[in-house]
């Protein structure tokens, strides 16, 4: 898989140094690579799969969630309140044509 220059270039900087969340760039890249690295659009993750799969704790994952989708850099979708969230990781950079 191949990642884009613009997550390790500029989003890395951005989330761990400007805005001092280390926990929201490893929960997107864990997503990212989730999604754009498997082909899929979207993954089924709970709070407590991702704070597993990142080594944080439930409670950064949550902190780091609500952080990214304030920043439109993923996006969660529900079915029902109880149900599994569904993420899909975002590249606001890249312009889509159409």
């Amino acid at each position: 898989m191949k990642i884009d220059p613009y997550v390790i270039d500029t989003l890395m900087r951005d989330l761990v140094g400007h805005s001092r969340s280390s926990a929201a760039y490893l929960v997107y890249l864990y997503l990212y690579r989730q999604t754009h690295g498997t082909g899929r659009e979207s993954i089924a993750a709970s709070y407590a799969v991702l704070a597993e799969a990142t080594g944080l704790s439930k409670r950064s994952t949550q902190s780091a969630i609500a952080y990214l989708i304030d920043r439109r850099l993923i996006r969660r979708r529900q079915a029902r309140p109880t149900s599994t969230p569904v993420y899909t990781a975002m590249t606001p950079w890249i312009r889509r044509s159409t």
